[in-house]
């Protein structure tokens, strides 16, 4: 393009900017990147999670008599259950880095577009911890009414032996949830679909719908639950611009249901 037709585009309404064939072209590769970016992570997550929802709503035995483990025995060896607990979460990271350099700007904050920011961490720990507290208590019994209704799977965060690394590996595996989900189906989403002229409570929903649909292989229950977490961290996000509280608030509620997970069975059977 000229420079005397980049003058001329300028003067353009934006509605006629959005269908010039650079913008097209632009929006093309844009869900392009986006299409690869869900197909490496949570979009093949939803996929897989909208097959096994099928297979378990097809069986002869009722869903709420099905379970779902999160983490489980990789190998019978303890070394080598180990070294594939943590390959696989490490490689489970490569998509938030992925975002992460896809959204790098070159001035300070490097990270501002995907909601991470240099300043405020005090502030975004308590929000996150306060956050965890609201939604942890009603996460839980929502659980417990979708297993009263049958329409969620018992869910057993762990089956992992006892092992001088066990704890460390859930607190990585939490870590790897809280930073896939909210910096890819929130920070990421949220930026890319604004470039897509998208509307606010669009992207929050679509977004919320995407992360219910990669916990549909818990069941239905857990659908509504995590769609209704993300509307709420959506919006949170929307108001804030900051992803930090929500990484936090999500790491802490999997940490202590991960590592908790064998107290609260004993105490709470019928969970």
């Amino acid at each position: 393009m000229t420079a005397p037709d980049r003058d001329k585009q300028k003067s353009l309404p934006n509605e006629v900017l959005l269908n010039t064939p650079d913008s097209i072209q632009s929006r093309g590769r844009t869900w392009g990147e986006i299409l690869l970016v869900l197909s490496l992570s949570l979009g093949a997550s939803a996929i897989y999670s909208i097959v096994i929802i099928i297979d378990r709503l097809t069986q002869s035995t009722a869903i709420s008599k099905q379970t779902a483990t999160l983490n489980a025995p990789m190998r019978s060896r303890e070394v080598f259950d180990f070294i594939y607990q943590f390959l696989g979460i490490f490689f489970d990271l490569v998509p938030v880095a992925l975002v992460c350099y896809l959204l790098w700007q070159t001035t300070r904050p490097h990270l501002s577009r995907i909601g991470l920011h240099s300043d405020g961490y005090f502030r975004d720990a308590l929000s996150g911890i306060g956050l965890a507290l609201l939604i942890g208590i009603p996460g839980i019994g929502l659980y417990a009414f979708g297993r009263m209704i049958g329409i969620t799977v018992h869910v057993i965060p762990t089956s992992l032996t006892e092992h001088w690394w066990t704890i460390p590996i859930l607190l990585f595996s939490a870590a790897r949830a809280a930073l896939s989900e909210e910096l890819i189906v929130v920070g990421y989403l949220f930026a890319r679909l604004r470039e897509l002229a998208w509307g606010r409570w669009l992207i929050i929903l679509s977004t919320a719908v995407l992360r219910g649909s990669y916990h549909l292989y818990q069941g239905i229950g857990s659908f509504f639950g995590n769609f209704a977490m993300g509307v709420l961290f959506g919006w949170l996000y929307s108001r804030t611009g900051r992803v930090l509280p929500l990484v936090i608030a999500h790491f802490v509620i999997d940490a202590a249901i991960f590592v908790g997970y064998p107290f609260v069975a004993s105490a709470f059977t019928w969970l």
